[in-house]
């Protein structure tokens, strides 16, 4: 290696910055400002997908010298005009922001559609320490944290498309898009199961009223999972093929297996914004084809794998380096009973050794190259994710710790306890089939995947490994419980911790494993409604060992550890978010000094 890279992590805890949300009586803050590590996210897809997707900042470089003033201030100020190009690793599973769960289609919607909040991101700061900016709401009031008044603002006009035409937004919009959220058919209404009730008082108007008092209203409106504002007439026309929002983006030329083009909203509410007149992502499912677009200056940015980052870093002087600790997690999960309703993973032991037979050091090692980077002067992330990912500070309960308690036991490397216990159960040689989706979530991904499998393998496990399309079958049946055997997954960056709990223990259709544990399922309740955040912590961390103690959910360490995304010179105005919302909250910031 002929150059010596010095990226050094910035650490968070920046302050809040930004306008306040109106707010009154009991309910001061949302609980995001508590929030906070000193690393945040990089979506939960791996750190070879989209950059800038669901990123928090941890380290800035550019002209080959780490700095922790970013990249925002060079030159003169944002300047208008140009493409941002960037890769993406599929087609979006729907345009239809209710069609479906998938993070393809909640990033594509993050560029048309709009929410009633948003994550207030900013050039050098932790989004896990930023509080939220109003989006289509004007403000938010509660008196009491249960019953809650949201004023729309009152210069939001749609994209000027028929059958819409740029008319104004307005309450019933948003009555019609909860509609479709909490419809019996949709995948995400459990996120807001707690919110029992909306309606429309008037044109900018609206009631919300949540089960009890919560200080989370906001951040679940917020959340890039959840509620997408779309218009009524939607269901005159085809959403799933037509795109009408009030975005900063709007849908431009999309090419199926190739590309999908947005242009700058030139009505959007924020007059300076975007800076730039149109957006490329380009298809490209291939790693390797994308880091060499990278280099011929064909993409704005790419993420980079471990192993490239010291073979790409100090080839080119303008580059821009950030490096980032993902925001989603990776876990495995096993087919629930009514799909294998004899199978040993019914029987906890067996999930015990699954766990004990990773050897969670050895991944990190794989997935991000630790040593290597320490020896040429990098921090990376070493810490493993629990059920609860590791850029949610407080809320995160270290499985390495004494806090964990026992079930620390069942994260340790440990083939011959995995072993004993599967032998003691007369499992020896069971045949499970091992599937994941293969070029969506990255390389880095996929080769843990692999290295998982062997693993498995090792406790004299017969192994049958499918690699899985996302869309044609990972996601329509894998992820939503319809499978055999032990699949891997991928969260999103959740912006709230109670997204994970919801994730991985609603009734709901993201809950694959269908595990139903009566201590969990109270701790989920009690801790949905806690206005106290001391004991919301602990209920917070309860849930996690519960689930280590019978490894319902298996958190894989990676997702954890320091990724990095290498961007053109030209590219201006980097800040990192936290959910899917970056072509909103980041993008829409982005501007290029050419």
């Amino acid at each position: 290696m002929n150059h010596e890279p010095h990226i050094h992590p910035r650490q968070a805890g920046a302050p809040m910055t930004g306008r306040s949300i109106t707010r009154r009586g009991l309910i001061r803050g949302t609980g995001t400002a508590a929030l906070g590590l000193g690393g945040a996210a990089l979506l939960g897809c791996g750190e070879d997908d989209e950059p800038g997707a669901t990123a928090t900042s941890t380290s800035t470089a550019t002209g080959g010298t780490a700095t922790a003033e970013g990249t925002s201030t060079v030159g003169a100020g944002p300047k208008q005009g140009g493409t941002y190009r960037t890769r993406i690793t599929n087609d979006p599973a729907s345009l239809d922001p209710y069609a479906t769960a998938s993070f393809t289609t909640k990033e594509f919607s993050g560029h048309v559609y709009s929410r009633l909040f948003k994550i207030d991101a900013q050039p050098n700061a932790n989004p896990y320490n930023q509080g939220l900016l109003p989006d289509l709401a004007e403000s938010a009031e509660s008196e009491d944290g249960q019953h809650w008044t949201v004023v729309l603002r009152p210069d939001v006009h749609y994209h000027d498309i028929a059958p819409v035409s740029g008319r104004t937004v307005t309450a019933e919009d948003v009555i019609y898009s909860w509609d479709r959220l909490k419809a019996p058919e949709s995948v995400n209404a459990v996120n807001v199961e707690d919110i029992v009730s909306a309606e429309a008082v008037d044109d900018r108007t609206l009631n919300f009223t949540t089960v009890a008092p919560t200080a989370i209203f906001m951040e679940k409106l917020a959340d890039a999972n959840n509620l997408w504002v779309v218009p009524v007439e939607s269901q005159d026309y085809q959403i799933t093929t037509t795109a009408i929002g009030t975005g900063p983006w709007m849908l431009g030329n999309y090419q199926v297996g190739s590309r999908v083009e947005y242009v700058r909203n030139p009505n959007y509410y924020e007059t300076d914004t975007p800076y730039m007149d149109s957006i490329t992502r380009n298809i490209i499912p291939e790693y390797a084809n994308g880091r060499a677009q990278f280099e011929a200056g064909n993409l704005d940015a790419i993420g980079v794998t471990a192993d490239d980052v010291l073979d790409m870093y100090g080839n080119n002087p303008d580059w821009q380096w950030v490096g980032v600790v993902s925001g989603g997690l990776h876990y495995a999960f096993f087919a629930p009973p009514e799909m294998d309703p004899d199978a040993p993973w019914r029987d906890e032991r067996f999930r015990i050794a699954i766990s004990m037979g990773l050897n969670r050091a050895d991944l990190m090692e794989l997935a991000y190259n630790l040593k290597a980077m320490e020896d040429a002067g990098l921090d990376p992330s070493s810490a493993w994710n629990n059920v609860v990912s590791v850029t949610l500070g407080k809320w995160w309960l270290d499985p390495q710790s004494e806090a964990q308690g026992p079930s620390a036991a069942n994260f340790e490397y440990n083939p011959e306890e995995a072993m004993r216990l599967i032998s003691a159960m007369g499992a020896e040689g069971a045949t499970m089939k091992w599937q994941y989706a293969g070029q969506q979530y990255g390389a880095t991904f996929d080769r843990v995947a692999e290295a998982a499998g062997q693993m498995m393998s090792e406790l004299g496990l017969t192994i049958q490994t499918e690699v899985q399309d996302y869309n044609a079958i990972y996601f329509p049946q894998t992820r939503a419980g319809n499978f055999h055997g032990l699949a891997q997954g991928v969260t999103p960056g959740y912006p709230e911790v109670s997204g994970f709990v919801d994730r991985f223990f609603s009734s709901g259709t993201s809950n694959a494993t269908k595990v139903n544990d009566e201590r969990i399922n109270d701790l989920r309740a009690q801790q949905a409604t806690e206005l106290d955040e001391a004991a919301r912590v602990e209920q917070i961390h309860e849930i996690q060992r519960i689930n280590a103690e019978h490894m319902y959910y298996i958190p894989f360490p990676t997702g954890a550890g320091t990724g990095f995304t290498a961007y053109q010179g030209p590219v201006r105005g980097i800040r990192t978010t936290r959910g899917y919302g970056s072509a909103t909250e980041e993008v829409a910031h982005y501007w290029l000094d050419v």
